[in-house]
């Protein structure tokens, strides 16, 4: 049975004086719980283990972390002081991600710009920066929704991978917006949820909050996805993007390349959902995109249980990168970019949008 969307996964409570809560995403499915966090450590802490993540929910609580590390400033001197410290402190704790360090400069920058306003009014400003950087972030997943619902055709099974969803974002999401927003007009579909290994974002994530807004959502293990292309069992591939560089190439959960590859050979469209926000036209391709290595420990002994020997080496990148060519279009909150090309992108951030179909 449907339960409805969960709560916001990442807000600020009350006023200065308050704190971030969050949805701690290592608990789901068994158990929804929100955390608070009153300082900058537990909020780091909560990035790097993965109790927020995504890469816009964790721009977004990056924002939030530096509004936590400077509001006990005692003058203007220590207000830019720690202000500079919480934005180094945070932009480390996920290097893949560019949400993050876009968020982190984003908050420099309108700090920068206060500068020599009283202290009060210092602190005040961030903090309504921050908030607006989450409510942005909500209403920009609402219009990648809507610019990709008709993807989404009424009977259409479509597969993603991770989780790029209500619990990646502030709200709604970025890949899963289309799927809402086409199950909002009524339409009916399958979603294929690819488990994700090794931490499962798409068992425990996905699956179970598009089965709360009553999507009807299969779990596959992932090296399942071949037999189902093979099969005709796919019409869809969308998934979110946590870095896309100038020619298109684009950093998602790791798995995604292999998708994009068995899409290509079974002629399904594969399609990536971000917002612009993501794009980091500093790098020209893929190769110069920062791929984030995480503990052994997730592979060997995952969720508590021992399934590789001891001493064995495990490798596990967190992302990898897909080509441009095997992307059929990068849908945003300002229009689609398709074809993926360095042209096309580079036109699309000189006009705001990149396609004829106007905004809805």
């Amino acid at each position: 049975m449907a339960e409805g969307l969960p709560p916001k996964t990442i807000q600020w409570v009350g006023g200065l004086d308050g704190y971030v809560e969050l949805i701690d995403q290592t608990l789901l499915p068994c158990e929804l719980k929100l955390l608070a966090c009153r300082e900058i450590e537990s909020l780091r802490e909560a990035i790097l283990n993965l109790r927020v993540r995504g890469a816009p929910a964790i721009g977004v609580a990056a924002a939030m972390g530096v509004v936590l590390g400077v509001r006990s400033a005692a003058s203007d001197r220590e207000f830019f002081d720690t202000l500079e410290d919480s934005c180094n402190l945070l932009v480390r704790t996920r290097p893949t991600a560019v949400n993050l360090a876009w968020a982190i400069a984003r908050m420099r920058r309108f700090a920068e710009s206060l500068r020599g306003r009283p202290l009060a009014e210092l602190k005040e400003g961030v903090l309504a920066e921050a908030k607006r950087i989450r409510d942005e972030d909500a209403a920009i997943c609402r219009a990648i929704g809507r610019w990709g619902e008709p993807l989404v055709r009424d009977g259409a099974s479509v597969l993603t991978h991770c989780n790029a969803g209500w619990l990646a974002a502030s709200e709604y999401g970025t890949a899963l917006s289309m799927l809402y927003a086409a199950h909002e007009r009524g339409r009916r579909f399958r979603v294929y949820a690819s488990e994700t290994r090794p931490l499962l974002q798409g068992s425990r994530l996905t699956a179970w909050e598009l089965s709360r807004a009553g999507i009807d959502v299969t779990v596959i293990c992932d090296n399942m996805v071949g037999a189902l292309m093979r099969g005709g069992r796919i019409d869809l591939v969308i998934t979110g993007a946590d870095r896309i560089v100038a020619n298109g190439d684009t950093a998602n959960k790791v798995g995604t390349y292999s998708l994009a590859v068995l899409a290509r050979h079974h002629g399904i469209a594969f399609y990536v959902a971000a917002p612009r926000s993501t794009f980091d036209l500093s790098i020209q391709d893929g190769s110069g995109i920062p791929i984030e290595q995480r503990s052994a420990d997730e592979i060997r002994c995952g969720f508590g249980k021992t399934t590789a020997p001891e001493g064995v080496a495990c490798w596990n990148p967190a992302f990898d990168v897909t080509p441009a060519g095997y992307i059929r279009g990068i849908v945003t909150e300002a229009g689609i970019v398709e074809p993926v090309t360095r042209e096309k992108i580079c036109g699309f951030f000189a006009r705001g949008s990149c396609n004829s179909r106007e905004s809805q």
